[in-house]
């Protein structure tokens, strides 16, 4: 057997290796060669692992010790928003439309839930909902962090929010939270919903446009919201806070905070008593009504029938009610003062006659008889009035409305001078109120025809717009504005609701004297015209009837016979005192029958409301 025994010993700085084999000797120099180089590898080995942890100590502990530092902080440490208090809004006397009431909130943090079906239904059983109602609710929130508090439910009674502070305390559902916060408060509901709109959360396209916004927050939709909603929101704040294993918040304080700042209160041109008479006017009716100062187009009352609860929108309104408020009968989102368009019926008389004088083209004093019908362009035309009205000239035509006197002198005078004439009072173009998609309505003339239907302009279409018809089509503030400019001695006016943004009236280039003709002439329409349901004792009125027809009939037909659909439009339209006017009033009807009967008798009410009733006087 064959022996070999190593005797390592260290001599002279080399390795000495004795080798004993019988009959057999390996040469030194190699062994040792070999060894060296497994040496000198494995110190490369080390210095290189050594630099490497020295090189990742430095990385993390000074490079990016600020990152974990905020890491580490964070898991101790909440940043907590701080919702800001919603300005108020107030009317033109200072009272209150608007205001924020206190409630609470029930929000829900994700990773503190080890199992949210289970953590949704305890919160569905307090709350008496519907679990599956609260996880669709959570659906909004996919996008937002799990560790960031979203909400679940909103408006708790004091006895759930008693549950879950105590469910959250033995730690039960740590993964609950109740916030206090505020609701938005229409104190007068539906009276004033067009006028002050509503709110809703923000979308996800509008948070990722502006980032003041997060997801939970409540914006204006419409109306004044919707105007200076940037103003009444504020600036939110933050605290931070330090929290617990189970995320709830200590009792050591805040560590920070930066408090929010409530949003900028808003002063409206809006007379409350003069609108919720206008609501109550409109009461189980479709309609508008409008008033305005005519010195400067501040709007005392606007109200659109049917109308809505804005306090609906105040929470998260669902899906099931949003379907339920569009699908409603007559449009209630609608505000027919201003988006809707209709045919003006027999105020536009109003601007027939100033484009008639205007331009000298018809004496006032010349009469034309009216024996109920006339022939022109080869077809029988009649007036409202089946007996006729005899002879008239302008002055009783006004007075009377005779539909005969007025398609004689629009065949005289052309679709392009009635057309100017019109446009310059305010029909047919945006009114520059402030509330956004106003309808612009239609003056029509041969280049819209052309462009719009592609067909020349007949001349029998004429006589029809002379009264209004045909295809005309005005809102009830732009038949505001042109009343205003007749009774402000020629100026148009920019209606707004926003306390100090009126405009300086704009000259309309119409003539003093054919003003003060119009004037005088619409004070008879009231005094001992068609429109004496609008007379009152108070002060004295000024106005013009309107019955604007929705379907073709071959002889009139009371609207009280007839379906809903197919019923006439009412208009009314005065302003009031005559002699110095302050106020504009118009009604509108839709499907409401004659202008004098059904419209005239509102506009007294408001300008009794607005003057005092006469037992006050």
């Amino acid at each position: 057997m064959e022996v070999v025994s190593v005797e390592t010993a260290l001599s002279s700085g080399v390795w000495k290796v004795n080798l004993e084999t019988p009959g057999h000797e390996h040469s030194a120099d190699r062994v040792l060669l070999l060894m060296a180089a497994r040496l000198r590898w494995l110190a490369a080995s080390l210095a290189v692992g050594f630099f490497v942890v020295l090189s990742s100590y430095w990385y993390f502990q000074i490079v990016r010790s600020e990152h974990y530092w905020e890491l580490a902080e964070n898991n101790r440490l909440r940043v907590v928003r701080l919702e800001a208090a919603r300005g108020l809004i107030y009317d033109r006397s200072g009272r209150v439309l608007v205001e924020n009431v206190p409630t609470f909130r029930l929000l829900i943090d994700r990773s503190l839930s080890t199992d949210l079906d289970a953590s949704l239904a305890f919160a569905a059983d307090i709350l008496e909902r519907d679990a599956n109602e609260l996880e669709d609710s959570l659906q909004r929130y996919r996008d937002v962090p799990r560790d960031v508090p979203v909400l679940v439910a909103e408006e708790l009674e004091l006895n759930q929010v008693a549950r879950f502070e105590v469910a959250g305390d033995i730690s039960e559902h740590p993964e609950f939270e109740i916030a206090a916060a505020r609701r938005r408060l229409y104190r007068y509901g539906d009276q004033m919903a067009h006028l002050l709109g509503y709110l809703s959360e923000p979308t996800a396209a509008e948070q990722e446009r502006d980032p003041t916004l997060v997801a939970g927050d409540m914006i204006g939709r419409s109306g004044v919201e919707q105007l200076r909603d940037r103003e009444l929101r504020g600036t939110a704040g933050e605290r931070t806070v330090v929290v617990d294993s189970r995320g709830r918040v200590a009792a050591s304080g805040d560590v920070d905070r930066t408090d929010a700042r409530a949003g900028e209160s808003v002063t409206l041109t809006i007379d409350l008593g003069l609108q919720q008479e206008a609501q109550k006017l409109l009461d189980g009716k479709v309609g508008s009504i409008v008033a305005l100062d005519p010195r400067d187009g501040a709007v005392r009352a606007m109200v659109s029938s049917p109308s809505f609860d804005p306090n609906g929108f105040a929470g998260r309104l669902n899906q099931e009610d949003w379907e339920r408020i569009v699908g409603a009968p007559n449009k209630p989102l609608q505000n027919r003062a201003i988006h809707n368009a209709y045919p003006p019926g027999s105020v536009f008389k109003i601007a027939m006659a100033v484009a008639a004088l205007a331009d000298g083209l018809i004496d006032p004093k010349e009469e034309v008889y009216c024996g109920g019908s006339t022939r022109l362009y080869d077809r029988r035309w009649r007036c409202w009035q089946a007996r006729g009205h005899g002879r008239l000239d302008l002055r009783g035509a006004l007075q009377h409305s005779c539909d005969i006197y007025f398609y004689r002198q629009g065949r005289k005078m052309g679709i392009e001078r009635i057309a100017r004439y019109a446009r310059m009072l305010g029909l047919g173009r945006r009114t520059g109120i402030e509330f956004p998609a106003e309808r612009e309505g239609l003056v029509p003339d041969p280049e819209w025809s052309l462009t719009s239907r592609g067909l020349p302009w007949y001349p029998g279409e004429t006589i029809s717009v002379a009264i209004g018809q045909g295809p005309v089509l005005t809102s009830p503030l732009q038949i505001a504005v042109m009343t205003a400019a007749v009774a402000n001695g020629g100026f148009l006016v920019q209606p707004h609701v926003l306390e100090g943004g009126a405009r300086p009236p704009e000259p309309t280039g119409v003539d003093a004297d054919v003003i003060t003709f119009v004037t005088e002439a619409l004070a008879n329409v009231v005094a001992d015209g068609t429109g004496r349901a609008a007379s009152t004792p108070i002060v004295q009125v000024a106005g013009k009837t309107g019955t604007a027809q929705v379907i073709a009939q071959a002889t009139w037909t009371r609207s009280e016979v007839l379906p809903f659909e197919h019923a006439d439009h009412a208009w009314f339209t005065s302003y009031a005192p005559v002699e110095a006017p302050e106020l504009v009033v118009v009604v509108f009807l839709e499907h409401g029958g004659r202008g004098s009967e059904a419209a005239a008798p509102l506009a007294r009410r408001m300008v009794e409301t607005y003057f005092g009733s006469p037992a006050q006087t």
